[in-house]
């Protein structure tokens, strides 16, 4: 018996008809910062000068592109434009290999880094990180150590995330303004809040219309009918804009910070901060545009509005609306009635208030609550109205007994319409009976 061994053939084999590809190696290279900052701005002109120099200067090689991304986190590869273009040029078969300074500039994400080297390497892709001395397509030791050098990359970016959130928490400590985003009536002049007086003007003419007893809804089309931008600077203004000006406690001189929290320094992905992460309410921080007085009382209107929180969802109805929200409670279980909209026979459309746990979450849950028509309620309030107004002796307690009367009367009728239907039924089936027997078709004692 005789053995002889065949050698590996030296240079890039296309995988689709074995042989050994006589051209150049088609090159790329990739940088990455993640600060826009001045110093890593420089880094990352030099390391494009660098890869372009170094690929065009060697014979054997192609250079295809240096694919970039410039203040972005290295913890996700979907987040980075030009990586993924990288990736898909590769898979595309325009690359056949990738010049990179380290496998933290490449990602800081070990299953990120591992997925997509892999997926490079199935498609005879090589990624080579310099400093760390190490080609993908050398499987004897490049899964073993990238993977290691991968979870380093990894923790080496946790803990910085970690060391930037303690700075960040001592400086809201310290009552410093900490990721201002543009508000409303203000300009952040060096982290300092400046009134904005004409936008202050509108700030205050929302809490007073507020007060006065006017919804959101309404006073966002007041304010687009006076043709004032929004803050976005849009046209038209919008119920949940005028909300979070009246819920924005920088109108009367403070600041919440921390209202929202990262979860993870992988994913970036903020939270409103319900109690999981550290707040810090700092007041009188600058100069209000609202009295506190005035805010406090547009925070009771709101709640008084808005319902209470319960098991994750609110109770009652969201605003004032219409005539009738937040003022008809479902005498079986308490709830509050909301609107909606009933087609007739007609397909006319019918305004109409339910129980809100009947029209939410099934008649289960209110089985005696029934649908009344906006157009009774209406009638009913009118006619309660004149009989208070017009009898200046008229007791509350012998209203509300009349009302108790009306509804046991209703309910007898109720029961009365119920007892006539089912006599129709039963003489019904006796005229049938007398048919048959007529017919010879039953005897009398069947």
């Amino acid at each position: 018996m005789e053995i002889i061994k065949i050698p590996k053939k030296e240079g890039i084999i296309d995988r689709t008809t074995g042989k050994v590809l006589n051209r150049k190696l088609r090159v790329a290279a990739y940088a990455r910062v993640s600060t826009m900052g001045a110093e890593q701005l420089n880094s990352y002109e030099s390391q494009k000068k660098y890869y372009y120099e170094k690929i065009n200067n060697n014979p054997e090689w192609q250079y295809v592109d240096i694919y970039a991304d410039e203040g972005i986190s290295g913890t996700t590869d979907y987040r980075r434009a030009s990586f993924m273009k990288m990736i898909q040029d590769a898979l595309s078969g325009k690359i056949d290999l990738i010049l990179t300074k380290s496998i933290s500039r490449f990602g800081r994400n070990t299953m990120d880094v591992l997925k997509n080297v892999r997926l490079l390497r199935d498609n005879n892709v090589a990624v080579l990180f310099e400093e760390n001395n190490l080609n993908t397509l050398d499987t004897k030791t490049s899964e073993m150590l990238l993977t290691t050098l991968s979870a380093v990359a990894q923790q080496e970016s946790e803990n910085i995330s970690e060391h930037v959130k303690l700075g960040l928490q001592m400086k809201m400590n310290r009552g410093e303004l900490i990721g201002f985003n543009r508000c409303y009536g203000y300009r952040n002049e060096n982290d300092k809040l400046e009134i904005i007086d004409e936008e202050a003007e509108v700030v205050k003419f929302i809490f007073d219309k507020y007060c006065d007893g006017h919804g959101a809804n309404g006073i966002a089309k007041m304010l687009t009918e006076q043709g004032i931008k929004s803050p976005k600077g849009n046209n038209k203004w919008n119920d949940s804009t005028i909300r979070g000006i009246l819920r924005n406690e920088k109108y009367k001189g403070d600041v919440l910070q921390g209202k929202t929290y990262t979860a993870d320094p992988l994913s970036h992905k903020r939270y409103k901060n319900l109690g999981e992460a550290d707040q810090f309410y700092v007041s009188e921080h600058h100069e209000p545009i609202i009295s506190p007085e005035k805010f406090d009382m547009v925070q009771e209107i709101l709640k008084e509005r808005c319902g209470a929180r319960a098991n994750g969802r609110r109770i009652g109805n969201v605003g004032r609306k219409f005539a009738f929200s937040s003022r008809i409670r479902c005498g079986f279980c308490g709830n509050c009635f909301t609107r909606r909209t009933v087609v007739g026979k007609d397909r006319e459309k019918i305004p109409s208030w339910s129980c809100i746990s009947f029209a939410k979450n099934g008649k289960e849950n209110c089985t005696e609550s029934k649908t009344i028509r906006e157009e009774m309620i209406k009638e009913a309030f009118v006619d309660s109205y004149k009989l208070l107004s017009s009898n200046t002796n008229f007791e509350t307690e012998e209203f509300l007994n009349l009302m108790q009367d009306t509804m046991n009367e209703n309910s007898r009728q109720d029961e009365l319409e119920k007892f006539k239907k089912e006599f129709v039924d039963i003489k019904s089936k006796k005229s049938k009976l007398i048919d048959l027997m007529v017919e010879d078709k039953i005897s009398e004692d069947d």
